[in-house]
């Protein structure tokens, strides 16, 4: 098998066993401007720390009263890596700017990340697969 296939057959093999996240939160009113701030700050250490993520795309209703991030991990483990990467920005963005954090995980948790949750109780729904649209041409 050529080396190319090879490869693009593991990104592809990644992508089906990646591990998603979405998480909400809602703006402390009259903290936008600070909330927009502090998740700059996020982002900047995401990029700097992080090596398993994937996706880290934040989202802002058009009023700026809710905010919904759209994550994706190599696998769960990334996502408990990120958290502790991330741990005193999100410490300041939740004290500061942002309140109602509630999560949803996409995949099957790894035991770190079930420990980490059970741990410090985020408010979290768990979903698991049961059907998916495969890509064209993969059977």
């Amino acid at each position: 098998m050529p080396e190319s296939t090879v490869v693009q057959e593991s990104e592809e093999a990644k992508e089906m066993n990646r591990f998603e996240v979405r998480a909400r939160m809602k703006v402390r009113e009259g903290k936008l401007e600070q909330f927009k701030q502090q998740a700059a700050e996020l982002m900047r250490q995401t990029r700097e720390k992080d090596t398993g993520t994937l996706a880290y795309d934040w989202f802002l209703s058009n009023d700026g009263t809710e905010c919904e991030v759209r994550e994706a991990y190599v696998s769960a483990d990334d996502l408990v890596d990120h958290a502790f990467h991330i741990r005193e920005a999100r410490g300041a963005l939740f004290a500061e700017s942002a309140y109602d954090h509630r999560m949803a995980f996409y995949g099957e948790p790894s035991p770190r990340l079930t420990e980490l949750v059970n741990k410090i109780g985020v408010n979290v729904t768990f979903f698991t697969e049961f059907q998916a649209l495969e890509p064209a041409g993969v059977h």
